[in-house]
């Protein structure tokens, strides 16, 4: 038994809206244990979308439809459901009778092409709308299919999902177990070679292990079906002790940790303070950081010095290294990392200075080359170079940037614990 979701309209298909509505039926599929291997989106046309049922019905025993059951012409979904099971539609009273109230609620009269909404096959039960004019339904055309249609309008299908599909699932023997996963998340490792250390995992059934490219990290997901969440955690725990054993340093967090939120809680735990100062990224680390709550009491501020006069002035970045090395440089990143840290008085002190493009490099100093500087609580300094190359594009090397300088961060925050 496996769920398929199919979304209706045009819109779609053309990228005007986006598709939320998906993402929040596999989710809630998960919670309920139902599995779930296939997603449809099909534009507002009898013939493809009958020829989106005829694979569908071969594949999965419940389809949950979006879409298409508004009053206008191109609304299509349920006289098309009915057309390719050949099943004659009927006119439900109570819903004219619901649409009715809702129009005089304010202040309205109901339309004439209203009334096509209150038309469901033969057999079919109503999927009441609490606040809109469309109803889905309910039907069970073959003894081992269950068709489910909701409106496109997202608000409204999340309440009738809870409301009354979500009863109705459980009340069929399904949802009694669930999907649940952690996301683990790694940074200084690529998606390839993570997955060759732990290719080993990748044959378990329950639970399973997949890894996933991210933006500026790799994420491996570990999923376990189980009567409840402690079952699944037990089932995933050891599997991700293995993984943090195996992956090392490259492990940063799980699920709605970020590298941000990893670094303010070890600076929370030594009791330390941190500020930035940045060129090319522009404020972006200091957005990053700030975008964790209760930030405020590890991080002190930073200072965008774009300008060389700036990170002479403000940072006491030598005059004579900037001519001499240029402001991308490692001397220049080391001076930056101290000059902010004593400049806003505290325990560390990071800084970026890089080419992010997409002009102002040098055969020597590419796009994508990058010096980050870290300036310890005992006013060691150090500085790292990284390519992140031409081709990732301007606002791409600003993102990895930031991210590298918290990993580094990070690092050494992890590394001094343990020593």
């Amino acid at each position: 038994m496996s769920a398929e979701i199919i979304c209706i309209g045009t819109e779609l298909l053309l990228g005007d809206v986006l598709n939320t509505n998906c993402q929040y039926l596999a989710q809630e599929l998960a919670n309920l244990g139902i599995p779930h291997y296939y997603q449809t989106v099909v534009g507002d046309n009898v013939e493809r979308i009958h020829q989106v049922l005829e694979i569908a019905i071969k594949r999965a025993s419940i389809l949950i439809f979006t879409g298409g059951l508004g009053p206008t012409p191109d609304d299509l979904t349920t006289e098309t459901i009915a057309s390719f099971f050949k099943t004659p539609m009927e006119e439900d009273g109570g819903i004219i009778q619901d649409i009715e109230n809702k129009f005089t609620s304010v202040g309205r009269v109901m339309s004439p092409s209203n009334r096509k909404q209150a038309l469901l096959p033969h057999g079919a039960i109503s999927l009441p709308n609490p606040t809109g004019t469309a109803p889905g339904i309910i039907w069970q055309p073959k003894d081992d299919i269950t068709i489910m249609t909701f409106p496109g309008v997202p608000s409204e299908m999340y309440r009738m999902w809870q409301k009354t599909a979500v009863p109705f699932l459980k009340s069929q023997g399904w949802g009694n177990d669930i999907i649940y996963s952690e996301m683990m998340r790694f940074r200084g490792i690529s998606e390839s070679a993570l997955a060759e250390q732990v290719t080993h995992l990748f044959d378990s059934n329950n639970p399973t292990v997949a890894p996933y490219a991210g933006k500026g990290e790799v994420r491996l997901r570990i999923a376990a079906k189980a009567r409840d969440k402690n079952q699944a955690e037990a089932l995933i725990n050891p599997v991700a002790k293995e993984i943090k054993h195996i992956a090392g340093l490259n492990y940063f967090g799980s699920n709605e940790d970020t590298l941000a939120s990893v670094v303010g809680k070890l600076l929370n735990t030594e009791g330390q303070t941190l500020s930035v100062a940045e060129s090319c990224t522009g404020g972006g680390l200091g957005s990053m950081l700030t975008e964790v709550p209760g930030s405020s009491s590890y991080f002190s501020g930073g200072v965008i010095a774009y300008a060389n006069q700036v990170k002479n002035a403000l940072l006491n970045v030598n005059n004579k290294d900037l001519e001499q090395y240029g402001a991308v440089s490692n001397i220049v990143a080391e001076q930056m990392a101290l000059g902010v840290k004593q400049c806003l008085d505290t325990d560390w002190g990071v800084s970026i200075t890089g080419i992010a493009g997409p002009d102002g490099n040098t055969v020597e100093k590419p796009i994508g080359l990058v010096y980050i500087g870290l300036a310890t609580p005992e006013n060691k300094v150090v500085s790292h170079e990284y390519r992140f190359g031409k081709q990732r594009g301007r606002e791409l090397v600003r993102y990895l940037s930031s991210c590298s300088a918290l990993d580094l961060l990070r690092r050494s925050l992890i590394k001094r614990q343990q020593d």
